[in-house]
């Protein structure tokens, strides 16, 4: 007896019905997103401060002297550091002497160490080391690589660094690569950083592309600016920014199927729309 085997089109539709939202991104999966950026977001906000201090002296001059006029410059803004100079190389301790810490908004404690690497017409080179730099909301500890190009106003910044976020005690390992520049009105309103940042945590591993986000110095997210990230979880999420007000900012998560809201404050808390 001949037997014939038929095929059948079946609509894919039959294959989703019943699990509709397999693979969503959920609301949880959303905010941890959020959560996971916010926090490293505070400490390269931290870093690039600590770096727009390292920028204060004469290009040109040979690495002793711009050590020296940058010893000055940290003496005259931070009265509360402890600052010594060996060659090119300072190392400023924040909080030992009386007197102002703040800078860009951030009050520093810890240790950071300075070493003016090259200086040039064309580029200057400096490499930072920092011991448990904190402005009270994270904790850094590691280095970074700047080099500033002054044909097209750019800094690039190579990082390696371990942080902790203070109040939730979510931390993160990792590196990444950047470049930056001053946004519109200038350095003293903040920065606009593209590039790549990584770094594992009790979660797992998360990579952040940077696509023309807008920092300012004391916000804990952009202000402007679009987030790609690939979580732990196996999901892309894609994070936009929008200013509310001069304390809060929108921040849409997208992921596969869905997006939530959220509004972050100055002080960093996540609340969902």
């Amino acid at each position: 007896m001949n037997r014939v085997l038929y095929l059948v089109a079946v609509p894919t539709s039959f294959f989703l019905a019943g699990c509709p939202n397999e693979d969503a991104l959920t609301a949880a999966e959303a905010q941890e997103s959020l959560q996971q950026a916010t926090a490293a977001s505070q400490a390269e906000n931290l870093a690039s401060v600590s770096v727009d201090i390292s920028t204060n002296f004469t290009i040109g001059d040979a690495l002793d002297q711009a050590a020296t006029e940058l010893k000055a410059f940290v003496t005259s803004q931070l009265p509360c550091a402890e600052v010594t100079l060996d060659g090119p190389t300072l190392t400023v301790e924040y909080g030992v002497n009386p007197g102002n810490c703040a800078y860009r908004g951030h009050e520093f404690s810890g240790t950071s160490a300075i070493t003016v690497t090259k200086n040039d017409r064309s580029e200057v080179v400096v490499d930072h080391v920092w011991t448990g730099l904190s402005n009270g909301s994270v904790r850094l500890d590691g280095t970074a690589h700047v080099t500033w190009n002054f044909a097209d106003q750019t800094r690039h910044v190579v990082h390696d660094v371990e942080w902790t976020q203070l109040a939730s005690g979510r931390t993160g390992r990792g590196t990444g690569d950047r470049t930056q520049k001053p946004l519109g009105g200038g350095i003293v309103q903040g920065i606009e950083i593209d590039g790549t940042r990584s770094w594992t945590g009790a979660r797992g591993t998360w990579d952040l592309a940077i696509d023309a986000v807008q920092m300012r110095w004391s916000d804990p997210v952009p202000q402007a600016g679009r987030y790609s990230l690939s979580t732990p979880f196996d999901k892309s999420v894609s994070m936009s920014f929008s200013r509310v007000d001069d304390d809060t900012i929108q921040v849409t998560v997208a992921g596969p199927k869905r997006e939530f809201s959220f509004t972050v404050s100055k002080a960093g808390a996540v609340k969902a729309n």
